[in-house]
């Protein structure tokens, strides 16, 4: 697999896992044709849905927070030209996957050690064609060779999909689905995630104006550390539900529990004042976004300045011209009489035609 960076861009050929590989959002490519994507979206990936052929031209797909992996096989990269839409109804946006951001390094230098064993299936069938020519002709020399070719080309990107997925599987701990959360644990990590978004697509932010390389790396790590606090006060949220239902007609277990939950309590909290914290930093970003564009239209507004300046300059040489434009005047108001007066004498000598027959 061709391994996406967590921005932008998208290679056009691969299997890119949402949160890990790619961002959400809507992406654009510039011709697709013939190719094919897949979405898988649902639990897992367990509901694909996809399309193919894809027409000439540019093509747009919207990946969503909740797709699991992106597959695509076009020959033009695609571009992020927007961030995910927010729900109709108005609702707050479900949670994306979170991973380790260690964890897409460590798949790629996985598959990245793999690679070169993935020539020895096409070598081995031009070996067995050389072998072969002798008793079977030239022919089964061309025939293999063709079939070493398709499987040169389709063996590698298959098989190092499918060796990075098991990879991942095998890492289950290393990444986080919606469904490790609960309804608490999942609109405190919609917050998160819409914070650490704002500040991404945050206009200050892609001109350089914050500290981006900081921000590719605190960022996500501060998410994924979220992510994992949440899904174990998920768990034992539910765990404690199912205590505390079970215990309601029991007063010593009632008193149990309560110091559990207090603690749990206090663990909340915490998450949420860091949460609330990477709120502000989003706010500010979008502070900086609104004094960015009022700067730039101080700027414009400054490149005409000049202009009013000319016409400032230009307005006190026409005080000093005016003489000059009043003679200019005169003559014209005396071109006027007389043209007025050339143009009564053509009436009466129109006049003076004779009527047509």
């Amino acid at each position: 697999m061709t391994s996406g960076a967590w921005n932008d861009s998208i290679p056009g050929i691969g299997t890119f896992f949402v949160g890990i590989d790619v961002a959400p959002g809507r992406y654009r490519c510039d011709d697709g044709k013939g190719g094919w994507w897949v979405r898988f979206a649902g639990p897992g990936g367990g509901d694909p849905v996809g399309s193919w052929p894809l027409p000439p031209g540019p093509t747009e797909i919207e990946i969503a927070q909740t797709d699991f992996a992106f597959e695509t096989h076009v020959s033009t990269p695609w571009t992020r030209i927007a961030p995910p839409r927010a729900p109709a109804d108005g609702s707050p946006a479900e949670p994306r996957p979170v991973a380790d951001p260690a964890l897409r390094a460590e798949l790629d230098t996985i598959v990245a050690r793999r690679r070169p064993l993935l020539w020895l299936a096409p070598l081995s069938v031009l070996a067995l064609g050389l072998l072969g020519s002798p008793l079977l002709g030239s022919l089964w020399l061309v025939g293999l060779g063709m079939l070493a070719v398709l499987v040169a080309l389709g063996t590698p990107s298959v098989s190092l999909d499918l060796r990075r997925a098991r990879e991942l599987e095998r890492r289950r701990d290393r990444y986080l689905t919606p469904q490790d959360f609960d309804d608490d644990g999942r609109a405190m990590l919609g917050r998160v995630q819409a914070a650490v978004d704002a500040v991404r697509d945050s206009e200050v932010n892609r001109q350089g104006l914050l500290d981006a390389v900081d921000n590719a790396v605190t960022l996500p790590r501060q998410e994924w550390e979220i992510a994992q606090v949440l899904a174990r006060q998920s768990k034992l949220r539910t765990e404690h539900g199912e205590m505390a239902a079970g215990a309601a007609a029991v007063p010593e277990a009632e008193a149990a529990l309560r110091p559990l939950r207090e603690k749990l309590d206090l663990s909340v909290e915490a998450v949420t004042r860091r949460v609330e914290a990477l709120e502000r930093y989003a706010e500010r970003a979008r502070s900086a976004d609104e004094v960015l564009r009022a700067q730039r239209h101080l700027e414009a507004i400054a490149e005409k300045a000049h202009e009013y300046d000319e016409l400032l300059a230009d307005t006190v040489r026409d005080d000093l011209a005016l003489p000059a434009i009043e003679r200019l005047t005169e003559q014209g108001d005396e071109l006027l009489r007389t043209l007025r007066a050339r143009l009564a004498e053509a009436a009466e000598a129109g006049d003076e035609l004779p009527p047509p027959s």
